[in-house]
């Protein structure tokens, strides 16, 4: 008689649920995989209200904020997660430089262990909200073609989202945790407006950004804002926009497409994103068994590898690297120039021969944040505010 084969459900987006490494995950743990893929905002929605909907949460460190204080999620034991002490700093710290101060912002750190009374701290325990995995530094793409000349031979800046020679040419992402966050950083670098601290805005700076990005917003400064990946490709694709936040998903296809754009290093710094697998409150017995086998594999080499071809970084990457080839490892990691064409996730030629990725090595990229993803003490009302704008 065979026995029932379990059926684990992912909720999250598509930035980490990608079918490759749902078929792999299947074959080499002998499960189901469900993902329940939607955009950013529904899955924070689904995570908070209903935990009875998915086995894990596949998201970002910021929205602990959302899920953690409503109980939707379960601690995680890092006594059962086999190579945790491989996890490397900056999830455990919130930096890989120790003589460095903290970026503003979402820290992961901050959010990552479960403190005896419960709430959230850096201080170290045996339990985590959850596993930190995949991150990244985000920026924004422009059109060399297309650049004014009053920005050539500038260093590149967030500012530049803002600047007037770009009028009718901008998108940028639509959610308020994140494209909010964006348009706070050019507006800081223009100098138009200063943030006591950026990754946490006060009703006043909030009302005060939201004022000037809706008289820009009136005067269709911004051609769009994007909500997902293939909405922000379709956008581009479209050759109406010259200069646009984006995610490493959506830079991914257009290197695949062979598009001629350049993804900024902004002098002001990255803003940095720390995602991870956490637990939902109802997953018990046997299926958290299962769960913890996946956020096992993981960390096991083969995920992060799959990672690093689409862009991302994985949490230990030494253990990814048995699985890429000295070339993949040296340009995606280290910062070299390609030695050869590298392939991508889909097998398909992504990185020419001399290409060289945008900030440098792993190192130098993640000692250049500026701010991480954050869910502000005033969210809500930033959220009002931001929808407002949008339906203008």
């Amino acid at each position: 008689m065979n026995s029932i084969v379990p059926t684990l459900r992912i909720l999250g987006t598509s930035v980490t649920l990608i079918e490759k490494i749902r078929i792999k995950a299947e074959q080499d743990l002998g499960i189901h995989l469900e993902y329940q893929i939607y955009d950013p905002q529904t899955v924070q929605r689904i995570a908070a209200l209903h935990p009875e909907q998915y086995d894990l949460y596949d998201q970002w460190f910021h929205n602990i904020d959302f899920v953690w204080p409503v109980k939707s999620i379960q601690p995680i034991e890092t006594a059962k997660i086999q190579r945790w002490n491989e996890v490397n700093d900056l999830a455990k710290k919130g930096t890989l430089f120790p003589d460095r101060p903290l970026a503003q912002g979402g820290v992961p750190s901050q959010r990552l262990y479960v403190q005896e009374d419960g709430t959230l701290g850096n201080k170290e325990t045996p339990f985590i909200t959850m596993l930190p995995l995949t991150h990244n530094v985000d920026s924004f793409i422009y059109f060399p073609k297309s650049l004014p000349d009053s920005l050539k031979n500038q260093p590149e800046s967030w500012a530049w989202l803002l600047d007037k020679d770009w009028h009718g040419s901008v998108a940028v992402q639509n959610d308020a945790a994140i494209g909010a966050l964006d348009l706070a950083m050019a507006v800081q670098a223009s100098k138009q407006l200063e943030f006591a601290d950026l990754g946490n805005l006060s009703l006043q700076e909030i009302d005060r950004l939201t004022s000037l990005l809706w008289e820009l917003k009136r005067t269709n400064h911004f051609k769009d804002f994007w909500s997902d990946d293939e909405h922000a490709y379709q956008l581009i694709s479209s050759k109406d926009i010259h200069i646009a936040s984006l995610w490493y998903p959506t830079l991914i296809k257009l290197l695949q497409h062979h598009k001629n754009f350049k993804i900024a290093n902004p002098k002001e710094g990255y803003r940095a994103w720390f995602g991870g697998l956490a637990l939902s409150r109802d997953v018990s017995d046997e299926m958290k068994d299962v769960a913890y086998g996946y956020l096992n594999w993981w960390l096991d080499g083969w995920a992060g590898a799959m990672m690093a071809r689409q862009g991302l970084y994985i949490s230990n990457p030494l253990r990814a690297r048995e699985y890429m080839t000295e070339a993949e490892w040296d340009f995606w990691y280290m910062g070299k120039p390609a030695k050869e064409s590298l392939q991508g996730i889909n097998d398909q030629p992504l990185i020419s021969k001399g290409m060289l990725r945008e900030g440098g090595s792993y190192m130098e990229r993640m000692g250049h944040i500026g701010v991480w993803n954050s869910v502000m003490d005033e969210h809500n009302y930033l959220v009002r505010k931001w929808k407002t704008l949008l339906d203008s």
